[in-house]
């Protein structure tokens, strides 16, 4: 059964949630849904206290490295963690706490080729059991295509089952926001949900445009249960109107 996976997005060190395709490295700021005056710390404790687990803390970008050690000490093992994790220091924010790292744009050169000696040299480091593996993505003309570097540039490798079959033996998870829904709070992109839901192999949380109760249904219908969902801009906790943050949780109590 779908079940909700809760997120702290981190943007100059302060929790916020961001409409995903306005994040740029250069030009005007992000668009902000919401920026807490709440550290990362009280967020990651309330998701600890309700007994979420794998939810994730994101980096967008950086500045995010004190906010994102305090929620995984809060929290430690019942988080993931993602932005700019590599070969590097990926070992190092497992031992700050992260039950995983989650890894992009790692996995891929400056034109976004895929670099699957990349992918091995990393699982050989940490173990599949500890990785997810971020296939965030846009809709192109045959279908949805990855993309790196915070949403901004596309790689060549096209989201689907194919590649879902290749890159499922070198993770124990998926993470796939929608970039072109992200943030805006306007319903799911039911298609690709249901790509993942048939392919349903290994565990995969969906991200991007959950707004209303019926798009949590419309997530467990079009997923066949099989794919989590992860609720953002929408939810009250995150200055949102559509969902409550308590009706998520006894979501969860549901599923078991």
């Amino acid at each position: 059964m779908t079940k909700f996976r809760p997120c702290i997005d981190l943007h100059q060190g302060v929790v916020k949630q961001i409409v995903g395709g306005t994040l740029r490295d250069v030009g005007a700021g992000p668009t902000e849904n919401f920026v807490s005056d709440r550290p990362a710390g009280w967020f990651a404790t309330t998701f600890r206290d309700d007994g979420l687990r794998g939810g994730h803390v994101i980096k967008l970008g950086p500045g995010n490295d004190a906010a994102a050690r305090e929620a995984l000490a809060a929290y430690p093992g019942g988080l993931q963690i993602g932005g700019g994790i590599n070969e590097s220091n990926a070992q190092t924010w497992l031992d700050a706490g992260a039950s995983h790292v989650i890894v992009t744009s790692a996995l891929f050169d400056a034109d976004g080729k895929f670099l699957e000696e990349v992918l091995q040299s990393l699982v050989g480091k940490i173990g599949k059991q500890r990785l997810v593996i971020d296939l965030s993505c846009r809709r192109t003309a045959d279908g949805w295509t990855v993309a790196m570097n915070r949403w901004q540039t596309l790689t060549e490798l096209p989201l689907t089952p194919a590649t879902l079959d290749r890159l499922a033996p070198y993770c124990d998870e998926f993470l796939i926001h929608a970039a072109d829904v992200e943030g805006l709070c306007r319903g799911i992109d039911a298609d690709l949900v249901a790509l993942l839901g048939t392919w349903g192999k290994c565990p995969v949380t969906y991200a991007g445009g959950a707004a209303t109760p019926a798009d949590l249904a419309l997530v467990e219908q079009a997923g066949r249960g099989a794919v989590d969902v992860t609720v953002g801009s929408a939810l009250d906790l995150f200055g949102g109107k559509g969902l409550i943050y308590q009706d998520l949780v006894a979501w969860n109590r549901r599923a078991g």
